[in-house]
């Protein structure tokens, strides 16, 4: 049996087969997951529907529409998961979204709505996504909950700008979440991922340089890959972490503990 055989997970974000998303996804189905995804517009739900389409048993994998910026696709997405499956054991947020305009330039010049639109849709998300599946997870018996960052938050990192502080909110509500649903016996983390050829990481200037650089002087002298990263969401949405909860826990060959790195 797999890790994970018998729990039901909702994998949001998944925009390629790059997204760290959907390593995190077939890494859950690889140890036993009953799965779900969302697309946030029609142009995004042709990709979505083709990789979910690879999957054993893809024809009874609920793909749905859900636009976190709508409160009531949100409420319509947990009505249909508890119509479908009654019970919700896992939620993974690999959501994130700022303007381009919003990265390439100095950060002085951020926008104002720009700064808020990055951070209601890669951050106020997940703390609206935990409360409408807060329910299925009270009739699971609790849940586990993770999303994704990276370590612009604690070190700056050119032309991350208004999505480093939409991240920083992320974390800080990874530590509330975490307090206020511990109760209910639902956990809250968040991975830290290195920097990875993913769709929303080719907006960041220098990605290539971020990854060699990674490979010359991480402890481990080495990239990430996805499979990595889902075998960290594999142990957070397992058993196994059942005392994990509030943490950020680092994806990153321990390229995080490096201060000079030339």
């Amino acid at each position: 049996m797999g890790l994970l055989e018998g729990k039901k997970a909702l994998v949001m974000g998944v925009g390629n087969k790059r997204s760290i998303a959907w390593g995190i996804a077939t890494a859950f189905q690889r140890e036993g997951a009953e799965l779900a995804f969302n697309y946030a517009t029609d142009r995004l739900k042709e990709n979505v529907v083709e990789l979910v389409g690879t999957l054993p048993e893809h024809e009874r994998i609920p793909v749905m529409p859900c636009d976190v910026s709508k409160q009531q696709e949100i409420d319509a997405l947990f009505a249909e998961l508890e119509r479908r499956w009654g019970t919700l054991d896992v939620l993974v947020h690999s959501i994130a979204f700022a303007a381009l305009e919003d990265l390439k330039g100095r950060f002085v010049e951020i926008s104002r709505e720009g700064l808020k639109t990055a951070v209601e849709i890669s951050a106020f998300s997940l703390v609206a996504l935990c409360r409408g599946a807060l329910p299925l997870f009270e009739k699971a018996g609790g849940g586990s909950v993770m999303s994704l960052t990276y370590n612009a938050v604690e070190r700056v990192v050119p032309s991350y700008n208004s999505m480093a502080m939409a991240k920083a909110v992320l974390e800080a509500e990874t530590r509330y979440l975490a307090a206020d649903l511990g109760p209910q016996n639902v956990r809250v983390n968040a991975i830290s991922a290195g920097p990875l050829k993913t769709l929303a990481g080719s907006a960041v200037k220098g990605i290539s340089a971020a990854r060699d650089l990674m490979e010359a002087k991480a402890p481990l002298r080495r990239n990430i890959t996805q499979e990595e990263v889902g075998n960290v969401a594999v142990f957070l949405a397992s058993d196994w972490s059942r005392a994990v909860t509030g943490a950020t826990i680092f994806a990153d060959n321990g390229f995080n503990i490096l201060g000079v790195t030339e």
